[in-house]
């Protein structure tokens, strides 16, 4: 199982028409093949920058694979992440115990 998680900082103020309209095509990640357990974070800890993140897991490298590759997503990128993403950071794992 490998997990990826983003978590980010808008270029918006939170309420804004932006954020909502970033958070709206972000959850539509979900419904791409091989995407399971996504979730939208908020965060709620001082110890970083960050507001939200995005969370989802894959069965298999090839379905993670498959998802940085397929169109949807590299739409998604292309059309919020770049203009609406102020800084993230990117984690993907797999548990090893």
């Amino acid at each position: 199982m490998i997990t990826h998680s983003v978590f980010f900082k808008l270029k918006f103020p939170k309420g804004s028409t932006e954020e909502a309209s970033f958070l709206s095509a972000a959850a539509k990640l979900t419904t791409l093949p091989g995407v399971i357990n996504f979730a939208t974070l908020k965060q709620t800890s001082t110890k970083n920058d960050f507001d939200y993140g995005l969370t989802m897991e894959f069965e298999n490298q090839e379905d993670y694979d498959r998802y940085n590759v397929h169109q949807e997503h590299l739409n998604f990128v292309n059309t919020y992440w770049g203009a609406y993403v102020e800084k993230f950071m990117e984690i993907d794992y797999e548990v090893i115990g």
